[in-house]
């Protein structure tokens, strides 16, 4: 005999349950399955497919994109795939680093304004993100230009030779990528610092805290869901962003976001493009893991 169970004074059974349940989340369901998992799904079978002689796709699967992407190759082992992962890994890592620093001192002094300025500044701050990245970039190539005053300075200083622009560069790069980032690192910090309880950074002063406890357990204790979130919001974009590289960096400063776009271009190699982003998907996801399991080790997310 089946069950009967009595919700809000209604008789139902667990199928109707079920079907009240997939009528909730059936859009959502449908949503991440046309957008997000068949894409990954996709994504994934041809990173395991073969590239014909002529650009087309073979569907044989095996692992040579992964012994590729490694370095192994048909000459032998060589290291500049790898190269350019860890370049950029570590670009985006001191991205990240570096959107932190400025943006927690800016969120504090944002926090720190009246009510009514707090509004603008944020505009101030966002609002710039709300430009497309390429135009923002060709705008630093204007910024750094031989004729542009920050050129003109650097060669009057002797830093750069005569008539000669402050890119293409590393510096530029980082400059770029810097002024890209930073929005999305502020706006999380900025909404964790409003809410901070004064009261427990006074606590830990009256029970005799030096500045760095005082800072670790007072301050950095309430801001860490915002600081993680920054810290995703800036780290896994930054690890695939290929647009700055490639306009600051003249082509030269190659990237992983560089050399997926290559292989869906012109060298017409999809399935080797779709193993790279297959990687750099579960690069981020693991870094998404780790800051999430550092967040929650201590119950601070």
């Amino acid at each position: 005999m089946k069950s009967t169970l009595v919700i809000d004074g209604k008789p139902t059974n667990r199928l109707r349950l079920w079907l009240s349940g997939l009528g909730l989340v059936g859009a959502g369901l449908l949503w991440l399955s046309c957008f997000l998992i068949g894409p990954l799904l996709a994504l994934s079978l041809l990173a395991f497919a073969s590239r014909g002689d002529y650009g087309d796709i073979i569907w044989q699967f095996n692992l040579e994109n992964v012994w590729r992407m490694v370095g192994f190759g048909t000459f032998g082992w060589v290291p500049d795939n790898l190269l350019i992962i860890g370049r950029s890994v570590v670009l985006a890592t001191i991205t990240t680093s570096l959107c932190l620093a400025l943006g927690f001192p800016l969120a504090f002094w944002i926090a720190d304004r009246d009510r009514r300025w707090r509004v603008l500044l944020i505009a101030i701050v966002m609002v710039p993100a709300c430009v497309n990245l390429v135009i923002r970039t060709y705008a630093w190539q204007l910024i750094l230009g031989n004729h542009a005053p920050p050129a003109v300075f650097a060669q009057w200083a002797g830093f750069i030779p005569a008539d000669a622009a402050l890119y293409p560069g590393q510096a530029a790069v980082y400059l770029g990528m810097i002024s890209a980032m930073l929005p999305f690192a502020v706006l999380p910090l900025y909404t964790s610092v409003e809410r901070l309880d004064w009261s427990v950074v006074e606590a830990a002063r009256d029970l005799y805290g030096g500045p760095w406890r005082t800072f670790r357990h007072g301050i950095l204790a309430q801001v860490t869901p915002g600081l993680i979130a920054a810290t995703i919001l800036t780290l896994i974009p930054s690890l695939g962003m290929f647009v700055v590289s490639d306009l600051l960096g003249g082509a030269k400063y190659m990237l992983v976001g560089n050399l997926i776009q290559q292989q869906f271009g012109a060298a017409a190699d999809w399935p080797f493009g779709a193993m790279l982003g297959l990687g750099l998907v579960v690069a981020s996801l693991v870094s998404l893991l780790i800051l999430l399991r550092w967040g929650s080790r201590e119950g601070r997310i």
